[in-house]
């Protein structure tokens, strides 16, 4: 049966395709005679950040999956976001990325709805200080609370596969940016070969070690900040406060709810904002 990721991905292959042309489709990768696939190299390394035009697919100026606008971004430069990360192997291995290109699980790439693609960024385990440069060069993940799709290598570097998500913060890097020459050294990956990491249970992702907050909005007028954080509390959410912030020469009043510690706890909070009128909770991003 069809996965959420699976129709929302085919959706948006449609949309792009008719945005800037049918991209060549790979056969579909594993088939059912394919061999179960090796764990990554341990020594895969880090994408190196080059200049690179827009690709002419996947990058229209707006797109709907499931209901959902996406604005694509006019430039990836400064691009800071935390939240949740996944990944996708197997099922999308040797099928066509919205970028045309075709997907490999052993590279150093990765899915984003609104950057630019292609283009760079360092990625972050919030839980263990693990990094990796990525490619950006796919659309999604099409899935609630999630900011990034890696490939399976990727994952396997930031120890993320045997989770299969975890809070990470997204900074896009350009050639010659400080960051871009300095990666962590690869590591061994954690856990089981791909067929298995698949098929098992998922664990629970551990804590972040630094002081994770859903931030529900930013205020000019401290009275609006007020109501909102009322509202939240009269309903029975636990740790809301305001915090007072100069941004661009004002001050902002910011509605932050945590500190925040599992992807587990952050999925069961944002559900319950969601249904109080609050559907965009977002991590903070300091």
């Amino acid at each position: 049966m069809p996965t959420p990721r699976m129709l929302a991905v085919a959706a948006l292959t449609l949309l792009l395709g008719a945005c800037a042309g049918t991209p060549r489709r790979a056969a579909p990768w594993p088939g059912p005679t394919s061999p179960v696939p090796p764990p990554p190299s341990a020594n895969v390394p880090d994408a190196v950040p080059r200049a690179e035009p827009r690709s002419s697919h996947g990058n229209p100026p707006f797109y709907d999956v499931n209901g959902q606008r996406y604005t694509i971004l006019a430039s990836a430069d400064n691009f800071v976001e935390r939240g949740v990360a996944s990944w996708y192997g197997p099922d999308f291995h040797g099928h066509n990325t919205s970028s045309g290109e075709v997907y490999d699980m052993y590279a150093m790439t990765a899915a984003h709805r609104t950057l630019p693609i292609p283009c760079y960024a360092r990625v972050t385990n919030l839980s263990n200080g693990r990094s990796v440069v990525v490619r950006i060069n796919d659309r999604g993940p099409f899935v609630a609370n999630r900011i990034i799709d890696l490939s399976y290598s990727a994952a396997s570097r930031l120890d993320i596969v045997r989770t299969g998500t975890a809070f990470v913060e997204l900074r896009t890097i350009g050639p010659g940016d400080v960051g871009a020459a300095a990666p962590t050294a690869p590591t061994a990956p954690t856990g089981s070969p791909v067929a298995d990491a698949a098929s098992a249970t998922i664990a629970p992702s551990p804590p972040a070690t630094v002081a994770l907050y859903i931030q529900i909005g930013a205020f000019a007028d401290p009275a609006n900040a007020q109501r909102v954080l009322d509202r939240l509390q009269s309903n029975g959410v636990a740790h809301v406060f305001s915090v007072a912030n100069d941004s661009s020469g004002r001050t902002l009043r910011r509605v932050r709810i945590g500190p925040i510690a599992t992807v587990e706890e952050f999925d069961a909070l944002a559900a319950r904002l969601a249904t109080l009128g609050y559907p965009e909770a977002r991590l903070a991003n300091d």
